[in-house]
């Protein structure tokens, strides 16, 4: 190698050192805190829910898109209800008949209670027609077998009247339960959103708690982060903090602390520490107080600067 060539290496290799510690330099500045404050990393999470029947069956229709935005309450999808119907008319078959059952019973009831007033009538007049010689105790003994019977035969009346009253709460049972899986046969969203994916498509057969879409609240998103105990001992839940995205430097997004470990755990393997991994750190979960035009998505890695108790006012960096 010529002296020129050794030169110009050596002037290379000197270029690259300066810039490697003006690097260090400027991370160490932009990165140092005042006292009070620390920082974690860890990637943005937002809250998933599955859309997914509630019995098995077949998919009718699905009425939105992967991307498309949802509101709660919304109809997602529709499962087949050809068989519940039927089922609905049957039972609906069924209480009108219970109904008429129990005005069948009604109606014994009133003509076994004349019956029984007759037939007990009749004893009493017997009875005082024995009293005058008039009749034979045999009559009398007659007389009272018959409004005893008559007294049997109302209590069975009055409890096929309660057998038809209960055959009436059976069948309005029914209707009403076939009535909510007909209405659980819509899937509908159980929070506004954004459709993620979509699992299923018409005419699949799926069972019970089958899965037909994800969806992603992105008004609801979060950093998972981890803390030594020295950090998570001055922290509380509520505690302000500022969600700092590698993407977007510039545009720190208010947050809260939302969640504490009270117990300590080992630290997940994708889980980077800026110094030596400490082996037992305290979970927590920062929330975002918002997402502005959506600029937080789930994987997004960053930072999660913590204000701890008794620190002072923000950095302006970071207000």
């Amino acid at each position: 190698m010529s002296r020129r060539s050794r030169w110009i290496f050596g002037v290379l290799a000197l270029t690259l050192l300066a810039g490697a510690l003006l690097a260090n330099w400027w991370l160490d500045t932009n990165n140092a805190l005042p006292p009070g404050f620390a920082l974690a990393n860890g990637r943005i999470e937002a809250t998933e829910v599955d859309v997914a029947t509630k019995t098995a069956g077949r998919v009718q229709e699905i009425l939105v898109d992967e991307g498309d935005s949802v509101r709660a309450g919304q109809v997602l999808a529709r499962m087949d209800t050809d068989v519940l119907e039927a089922q609905r008319r049957e039972a609906a078959a069924e209480l009108d008949r219970a109904r008429e059952q129990l005005t069948v019973a009604d109606a014994v009831i009133v003509q076994r209670d004349l019956e029984c007033a007759f037939a007990q009538r009749e004893l009493q007049r017997v009875q005082r027609l024995v009293k005058q010689g008039h009749v034979s105790e045999e009559v009398v003994d007659r007389n009272r077998t018959d409004y005893q019977t008559a007294k049997t035969v109302c209590v069975a009346a009055r409890a096929q009247a309660v057998e038809a009253e209960a055959g009436i709460h059976a069948a309005r049972a029914k209707v009403e339960r076939l009535e909510v899986e007909l209405e659980d046969a819509e899937l509908k969203a159980p929070r506004s959103g954004r459709v993620l994916f979509r699992l299923a498509e018409p005419g699949e057969v799926l069972p019970a708690g089958g899965k037909v879409l994800t969806l992603i609240d992105l008004d609801d998103v979060h950093m998972m982060i981890f803390l030594p105990a020295h950090t998570a001992g001055r922290l509380r839940v509520g505690a302000d903090a500022r969600l700092v995205l590698d993407a977007l430097p510039e545009r720190p997004v208010p947050a809260k602390v939302s969640f504490i470990a009270d117990k300590a755990q080992f630290t997940p393997k994708h889980v980077e520490t800026a110094k030596e991994r400490e082996k037992l750190m305290f979970r927590a979960k920062v929330r975002a107080l918002a997402n502005p035009q959506g600029v937080l998505k789930p994987g997004m890695p960053g930072l999660a600067y913590l204000r701890q108790i008794d620190a002072g006012d923000w950095p302006a960096a970071l207000q």
